[in-house]
């Protein structure tokens, strides 16, 4: 082998070698640049798989918050419907007491609302035609003993129960479905109180 073949041989080798380094670097880039592309895969997956469980877990919690917030709602839309039944029952029941209670039931509601002043009072039909003996009289003597006087007026007015109290062109009025409307939020509480504890 003449200088320049060995020349060319020993350039030769070098060139494979050269290359076979180029090529093996590239290998370790190469295998290096996917490990490091599979761990970025792996980190970004379990980071939105973290997420996909937080979502599902916030997401659950407003379901369930959701469903006991109409729980709830529908709890006291029942107990309300329930607390209103029974105060429509007490208000039928006060108009269905027999004249003795319910004459002496009107006779404390006059006692609380009569003013020291000359008035009238107005009835139903219904409780003119059955007012007891003797009641007009206490009218009298409850307007009296506040300073007042109070006329029975004799054209029935368009009321349930109770009555009215005019004085001067002023209307107190005095009915039962009144009274039971004025105290409604403390009848409905102690209602809620018996009923529910």
């Amino acid at each position: 082998m003449s200088g320049l073949d060995k020349m060319k041989a020993r350039i030769l080798e070098e060139a494979r070698d050269t290359a076979g380094n180029i090529l093996a670097q590239a290998q370790s880039d190469a295998e290096e640049a996917v490990r490091l592309a599979e761990e970025s895969a792996k980190g970004e997956t379990e980071n939105i798989l973290a997420r996909a469980k937080r979502d599902a877990q916030e997401h659950a919690q407003r379901v369930e918050s959701a469903a006991d917030m109409q729980r709830k709602q529908a709890i006291l839309a029942t107990k309300q419907e329930m607390i209103g039944k029974v105060l429509d029952a007490a208000y039928d029941a006060v108009l269905a007491l027999d004249d003795g209670k319910y004459f002496e039931l009107l006779e404390k509601l006059l006692k609380e609302h009569v003013l020291a002043e000359d008035g009238v009072i107005c009835f139903s039909g219904r409780d003119l035609d059955r007012m007891p003996a003797g009641f007009r009289e206490k009218i009298g003597r409850i307007a009296a003993e506040k300073g007042g006087s109070l006329k029975i007026s004799e054209t029935p007015e368009k009321i349930d129960g109770g009555f009215l109290l005019v004085y001067g062109g002023i209307e107190e009025n005095c009915t039962v479905r009144a009274v039971f409307d004025s105290r409604r939020d403390e009848l409905s509480d102690e209602m809620n109180r018996l009923l529910f504890g």
